[in-house]
């Protein structure tokens, strides 16, 4: 982990949250993402928030770790803060540009939606962070299994998403190195994004989307040598078992979810 924690790449160490099985931190961390958005007022993502440290430190996964995680996905943040800020009008008028203003309503709904989207983004960087893309994509698949009886490909759409998890620190480093191969060479990304916008934004995704051509053919090409034929036949080393653990950790994201209800509806 020279680079540091990335959305999506694994951090190891040996937490009571990385030895939950996969499937309970999948659930788990749909009842967080579920916990976030009841979370009506500022005390309830303040109990959220408070929980969701707690977390990164049983994972003994660094804060400033955890927030360079997110990082990447910071520019959604950014974006919606602005739209609530200068949209939303109510209160007490702090600027006035005539069609373009800031109200009291406008600066309160945009830090919350502000905070409220970094945690949804912390609670998917704590599954991507405290388990391998192996056991996500088995964890997915055999909670989706009883939906392959009615024709959901259960197996192939897990294996999607474990690739995609695990292809996207790859091509953030990727996008780095073309970056800076490109300024070597002179293109003013940095200087002037206004004028060699198009250009330079065109210098930077046509190498990025060759290699991920070229990565998903060499891999198609590997699972074809290697006769892959989906889930016929496939065994595990290592099968997935609930434990108490679990129960608890399912227990303590339920009752987590009723306090922040509470919690929005009293204060």
């Amino acid at each position: 982990m020279s680079r540091g924690a990335l959305f999506g790449r694994y951090w190891e160490a040996n937490s009571p949250i990385h030895r939950l099985d996969p499937r309970m931190k999948i659930v788990g961390t749909v009842l967080l993402i579920v916990t976030v958005f009841c979370a009506g007022s500022f005390p309830a993502l303040g109990l959220v928030a408070l929980c969701m440290v707690s977390m990164f430190l049983i994972a003994r996964v660094p804060l400033l770790q955890a927030l360079r995680s997110i990082a990447p996905l910071s520019f959604i943040i950014v974006l919606t803060a602005l739209f609530n800020l200068f949209y939303i009008q109510g209160g007490t008028v702090y600027s006035d540009w005539g069609w373009l203003s800031i109200s009291e309503e406008g600066v309160r709904q945009a830090v919350f939606m502000a905070i409220r989207l970094t945690l949804l983004l912390l609670t998917g960087s704590l599954l991507t962070l405290t388990t391998t893309s192996l056991d996500i994509t088995e964890a997915l698949e055999r909670l989706l299994m009883p939906l392959a009886r009615i024709g959901v490909p259960a197996h192939e759409f897990s294996l999607v998403m474990g690739i995609a998890l695990k292809f996207l620190p790859q091509f953030a480093d990727e996008f780095r190195v073309i970056r800076s191969a490109q300024l070597a060479r002179g293109a003013k990304l940095a200087t002037s994004p206004v004028k060699g916008g198009i250009a330079g934004l065109t210098s930077l995704l046509i190498p990025l989307f060759t290699s991920a051509f070229r990565h998903a053919d060499t891999l198609s090409s590997a699972m074809d040598a290697r006769c892959y034929h989906g889930a016929e036949g496939r065994t595990r080393l290592n099968p997935l078992r609930l434990c108490q653990r679990d129960a608890a950790a399912l227990a303590a994201f339920v009752l987590l979810l009723g306090l922040t209800i509470a919690t929005s509806l009293l204060l």
